[in-house]
């Protein structure tokens, strides 16, 4: 019986760093998406207050800050979503990799 008694210890430990990895993963997560709907809700403000003394002639170049907003939260969910499959959550992780590959899509939808 001492094998088991030396096999509990790091099974606990396995547990906490999988417990803490997801937890940052989480956290990274919203702070990704919090950025994300902060810069694109500021630009939509500075959108409104500009565009109403534009004619067709004073057209912008594209804007690049959906993109770059998108894909850095693709990529943020991508990573998440790969590390929740090396930790062994198949479900939750593929779940991830979905919403990577949307985010992903729409990011290249907004491509100017």
């Amino acid at each position: 019986m001492p094998e088991l008694a030396d096999k509990q210890p790091s099974c606990a430990k396995d547990a906490l760093t999988a417990g803490c990895l997801l937890l940052l993963t989480l956290v990274a997560d919203v702070a990704a998406g919090l950025l994300a709907v902060i810069v694109l809700a500021v630009r939509g403000l500075g959108r409104i207050d500009a565009g109403s003394g534009q004619t067709a002639a004073d057209s912008r170049p594209g804007d690049w800050t959906p993109v770059l907003c998108f894909g850095v939260l693709a990529l943020a969910v991508g990573v998440t979503g790969v590390m929740l499959l090396r930790l062994g959550h198949r479900a939750i992780g593929a779940v991830q990799l979905v919403i990577c590959v949307v985010l992903a899509g729409q990011s290249l939808r907004v491509w100017p």
